[in-house]
């Protein structure tokens, strides 16, 4: 984690660790903020075995990648509308730790005290040959998901 978000949100998570915060708090959520590209093509995290599905709302739209003007006022919009208190854990995911950190430095400042990055992402690090989904991210570490 980067010196400059040191204390602007929760830190920092590895999918695994994601995915147990997930199992072990039935208030805990997950933002998917990819593309609405990214889940068609790519795919999503599965997380009916926990009884839940993700939340996915673009930090980025596609296919400008302008930051989504409205993504705090909408997600904060949803979470408080589904009586979730602001302390629950929100575990942000884009494709590699990137896009989510900003989403969960935003939440944070809209008053969601726990919002945590997962670092890896959904696809991971670049390998050596510039792929991801090889070395690191939620679907290398085994967590189920699924493409439509």
């Amino acid at each position: 984690m980067s010196n400059e978000f040191v204390g602007v949100y929760a830190g920092d998570v590895d999918p695994a660790e994601a995915w147990a915060s997930l199992a072990a708090d039935r208030n805990a959520v997950l933002v998917d903020v990819r593309t609405r590209a990214e889940w068609a093509f790519v795919g999503l995290p599965a997380l009916a075995a926990l009884g839940k599905q993700p939340i996915t709302l673009e930090w980025q739209v596609f296919p400008t990648m302008a930051v989504n003007p409205d993504f705090v006022a909408v997600l904060d919009e949803a979470l408080t509308a589904a009586g979730l208190a602001r302390d629950i854990p929100i575990l942000f995911l884009c494709r590699s730790g990137q896009r989510s950190r900003f989403a969960a430095v935003a939440m944070t400042a809209a008053g969601w005290s726990r919002c945590f990055n997962i670092s890896e992402g959904f696809e991971g690090g670049l390998d050596g040959e510039g792929h991801r989904g090889r070395v690191s991210g939620w679907k290398v570490r085994g967590l189920p998901w699924a493409q439509t």
